[in-house]
């Protein structure tokens, strides 16, 4: 392995030491949770003793049976420790600053912060690997692949992974309507792809079209050259494209009570901070996803941007390369900036005790104790399976993007002119050159084989695999899968917020 990434496996080494070694001591995860900077504040639920100077003195009764039923039943809640006290109390909670040894006690706990922790480790190694293929670019080392994008693969499986165990906690429970919800919003995120895929590429730009001609062509070629069959493609694009609905469908369906749950959180968030200035940010924050999807259609931005010509332009405002580079900016910068707002969402999450409990004051009756108590500690108890709701989506977006970039042949820096303006094709006689030396090295090679060494040969073995593999997965496949996906994630992203922002407008004003 070490005489094929090179470089790129000491990088990977260095991380995976790093992850295993400081992570537990010295964790990102936390540092989001429990930090200043974060500033989250829970609240407290009463204790027993708080509770008992609100509960009714039990009344007498005058019948004998009347008062040996009433004594029974004190007796056997004192025995269990609950009482019942009026909802309607003057009940004041306390509040306590987040710290380590209340996150450890948490649900998902453990996925969260595998999940962030792996995540940046992972970003590094991304950043550290452009580093060293773009300033010391080595041949070698490109025609062996990249391996950051292995670490890039394993956050969307974990992030994926999570997604699926938050949505399997909607389905545990007796109560059929979340898990009806789950499967109604999956079914019409299913039937919206459909439509999607039908739409013509010059009005939204999926690129799965040339992906899959260019995939059909290069298998065609693959098993004609290999196995002597004479195919026009080994799969058609009506099954491809129904496999591509079902997984947009269970995207969907996965990010339905991430979006409910964003969506209440951001209600929350700016009745909060309605009359401060913040309140433009988190606006901000929620059209951002919207402002991405528009960004693949074609009308609304590519063309007035790399097409069309203004008043007194001789060019447009930029080239094609310079948008694509434009695009994957916006969508990283996207995800930063949520990142940016997620402790005040969070706050606002943790504020739900202390509304829950003004909500108890307008009705009548009374409470248990254990349930009182209850309702004021299960919002802090799942503070980090509403995180993961949150950062889940966020972490596939990201790193989604990043393969895209990667396989896609993005760039990070454009070009301010077409390629075709720039000269960059050889001149004629430096190709016959090139020609006559690859010939003279053919038939040097054909006369004295060259001696390799152990490592060479296995470098050269797994060269070869990554090209042919390469000539089937071309560029136009990953630029036309994971630019759609890319897309679909933003879109469900915003779309399932703004669903539930629907929801929370209806009921609210009800």
């Amino acid at each position: 392995m070490a005489a094929i990434f090179g470089v790129q496996l000491v990088i990977t080494m260095m991380m995976a030491t790093v992850l295993s070694r400081i992570g537990p001591h010295l964790s990102f995860a936390r540092w989001l949770l429990t930090s200043s900077y974060a500033g989250l504040v829970r609240y407290i639920h009463p204790s027993d003793e708080e509770l008992k100077q609100y509960a009714p003195a039990p009344l007498r009764d005058k019948k004998e049976k009347k008062k040996s039923r009433i004594a029974e039943k004190n007796a056997q809640a004192q025995t269990n420790g609950t009482f019942s006290v009026p909802r309607n109390i003057e009940l004041v909670l306390d509040k306590a600053t987040v710290t380590l040894q209340d996150i450890l006690q948490l649900r998902f706990y453990t996925e969260y912060q595998w999940l962030i922790d792996f995540s940046l480790c992972t970003f590094i190694v991304y950043i550290l690997t452009e580093i060293y293929l773009t300033i010391l670019p080595d041949r070698a080392a490109l025609d062996s692949g990249n391996l950051s994008l292995i670490w890039c693969s394993l956050v969307l499986m974990f992030a994926y992974r999570t997604l699926l165990s938050l949505t399997g906690l909607y389905f545990e429970g007796d109560d059929g309507g979340e898990r009806s919800l789950v499967l109604l919003i999956g079914g019409g995120y299913l039937l919206f792809s459909m439509m999607i895929l039908i739409v013509n590429e010059d009005t939204l730009e999926t690129g799965l079209d040339s992906a899959y001609s260019s995939f059909n062509k290069s298998a065609a070629e693959f098993l004609e050259n290999n196995s002597g069959l004479d195919s026009a493609g080994p799969a058609s694009k009506l099954v491809l494209k129904f496999f591509i609905a079902l997984w947009c469908g269970l995207i969907g369906a996965l990010f339905a009570f991430p979006g409910l749950r964003y969506a209440r959180m951001h209600w929350d968030v700016l009745r909060m901070s309605e009359n401060t200035r913040w309140v433009v940010f988190f606006h901000i924050g929620f059209i951002a996803p919207l402002i991405l999807t528009t960004l693949w259609v074609r009308p609304l931005t590519r063309d007035p941007l790399t097409k069309h010509l203004y008043r007194g332009m001789t060019a447009p405002l930029m080239t094609s390369d310079q948008f694509e580079t434009m695009r994957l900016y916006l969508v990283l910068g996207t995800v930063v900036y949520r990142l940016f707002l997620m402790p005040a969402y969070l706050q606002s999450y943790l504020n739900l005790a202390y509304d829950k409990v003004n909500e108890l004051k307008q009705e009548a009756g009374k409470i248990s104790n254990v349930d009182l108590q209850r309702l004021v500690a299960r919002v802090f108890y799942y503070l980090c399976v509403v995180t993961l709701q949150y950062v889940a989506p966020m972490v596939m977006v990201f790193y989604l993007t990043l393969m895209y970039k990667t396989l896609g042949e993005g760039s990070w820096v454009a070009a301010s002119k077409e390629p075709e303006e720039c000269g960059l094709e050889p001149p004629a006689s430096s190709v016959d050159e090139f020609v006559e030396l690859e010939s003279e090295e053919v038939i040097t090679d054909d006369i004295i084989p060259p001696i390799l060494d152990k490592d060479e040969e296995i470098r050269q073995q797994f060269s070869l695999a990554w090209k042919t593999l390469k000539n089937v997965f071309t560029t136009e496949v990953f630029r036309g899968l994971l630019g759609f996906s890319t897309w679909w994630l933003c879109f469900v992203w915003f779309s399932s917020a703004a669903i539930g922002m629907g929801y929370q407008s209806y009921f609210t004003n009800v």
